[in-house]
């Protein structure tokens, strides 16, 4: 709340979205003007209704994410039968109940989980409104796709939403549509390039592939400053599986040998990946992860208090021309054109670039 409000978001347009708040938080909420909270049961109600009382609560309903990589339904959301109970106590309370939420979970592979979301809080809709609280929000969640490649594309997905809405609630219903787009907007915005701080070769006891092709056969074990309790934090919470790109493009007749990453703590369980096949890397190579933009480096930064990335913007040859005669004046376009191109076009044009491209030490671009 603090961040956003400090950007310049207005206290009416933020939603506190977490159904299990501290007594604290709610208070901050109450004293900086942010009046949409959401409960998904009792407990969470009546925090609300004696710290918040002007407060307006979107009820968090359950779903089924049984689908998802992650279950959120789990730990939040209210079941369709504990939903008028809920909204009978916030009318005796005399707190306002003005919306429905609802969170599908992250990497849903079913569409049509969403429809039946969405026909679920049509549902708590007529409830609320037979009690008597004006309900005019629906938020519906996040978890969308950020990537090409993904099993059930953004676009069907949209497809399948939009088709729910217009059969239970149409357009000039007097309902506001939220969703939480912050994986899509960002997941492929941020590429990860990190080096090789250590590596330990096992020789295996068993056979292996490349015992077969006549080498000896071990399994590498490559180490790297960043870890699962840090920038590779997904792989813990959202089952993600990095696979590195070389900066070094290895040749065709360069033998590739069982590999393994992980991070710096010391423990069993930092483990970025496995069952890998690269050729022998070495210490001081780096590696590079596409699409690192959702639950990453936002994630360690909370978790050491610090930033440990140094992070470069750079953008696409066509965005650098559709903007340059935006960023620069007109009597500096000539001069500019010959000095200097932006980082990402250096790839292509290193003759011309300021200075050569640079890799920093865990650096998100």
């Amino acid at each position: 709340m603090e961040l956003v409000q400090r950007i310049g978001v207005p206290a009416s347009k933020i939603i506190y979205t977490n159904p299990c708040k501290q007594i604290a938080q709610i208070k901050y909420a109450a004293k900086h003007g942010v009046r949409l909270l959401s409960f998904d049961n009792e407990v969470e109600l009546a925090k609300v209704a004696k710290s918040h009382p002007s407060a307006r609560m979107v009820l968090c309903i359950a779903t089924n994410d049984s689908h998802s990589l992650s279950h959120l339904s789990m730990k939040f959301g209210a079941s369709l039968k504990s939903c008028r109970p809920l909204l009978e106590n916030a009318k005796k309370s005399h707190v306002e109940v003005v919306g429905v939420s609802f969170h599908i979970g992250s990497g849903c592979p079913d569409p049509q989980a969403y429809a039946q979301s969405i026909a679920d809080a049509r549902l708590v809709f007529e409830m609320g409104a037979e009690l008597g609280h004006r309900m005019h929000i629906l938020d519906l969640g996040g978890g969308f796709p950020g990537v090409e490649g993904a099993k059930v594309r953004f676009e069907e997905i949209a497809s399948v939403i939009s088709s729910a809405l217009d059969l239970y609630f149409p357009e000039g219903c007097g309902v506001d549509i939220l969703a939480e787009l912050g994986r899509y907007y960002v997941t492929s915005a941020f590429t990860l390039a990190i080096n090789i701080i250590a590596k330990k070769e096992v020789l295996l006891d068993q056979p292996s592939r490349e015992e077969e092709n006549g080498f000896a056969p071990k399994t590498i074990v490559y180490h790297l400053e960043e870890g699962v309790y840090g920038i590779f934090s997904s792989v813990l919470f959202d089952n993600a599986c990095p696979t590195p790109i070389l900066q070094k493009k290895p040749s065709t007749e360069q033998p590739l040998y069982s590999s393994s990453l992980w991070g710096p703590a010391v423990d069993g369980y930092d483990c970025v990946a496995e069952g890998l096949w690269l050729p022998q890397l070495h210490v001081g190579d780096w590696l590079v992860f596409e699409n690192m933009g959702a639950y990453t480096v936002g994630v360690g930064t909370l978790l050491r208090g610090t930033q440990a990335c140094h992070i470069t913007y750079a953008m696409s040859r066509v965005a650098w021309e559709a903007l340059h005669g935006q960023l620069l004046p007109a009597e500096q376009d000539e001069d500019a054109e010959g000095m200097c191109k932006p980082l990402s076009c250096g790839w292509e044009i290193t003759d011309t670039l300021c200075v050569r491209p640079v890799f920093t030490p865990a650096s998100i671009m």
